[in-house]
């Protein structure tokens, strides 16, 4: 399964780090374990469904515990029906200079 998250915090830091509360968010997927990419406007991580799920809720609400006021988040998510992909590689290696 795919997901992609881009969470929206409400400020997205503070002053001396500008991006803190996204980096708080994202710091829960770097510590999933999953594969997952950083892009400018939100982040794809693959794996299964079980581990995704609850992984999109707390992503979300890391920036809350990390400070934000508020926040929003879109959230796309494809699966196949027998879970064999494609995964990330198999969507953007042909992009990749």
């Amino acid at each position: 399964m795919l997901a992609e998250i881009q969470v929206s915090p409400r400020p997205a830091g503070v002053p001396d780090a500008p991006f803190a509360h996204v980096d708080a968010a994202i710091a829960v997927i770097q510590a999933s374990g999953l594969a997952y990419e950083v892009h400018a406007m939100g982040t794809v991580v693959e794996g299964p469904p079980d581990q995704l799920w609850p992984l999109l809720r707390q992503v979300h609400e890391a920036a809350l515990a990390a400070g934000a006021r508020g926040t929003s988040s879109v959230v796309k998510v494809s699966e196949g029906a027998d879970d064999s992909g494609p995964g990330i590689e198999d969507l953007v290696a042909k992009f990749r200079a």
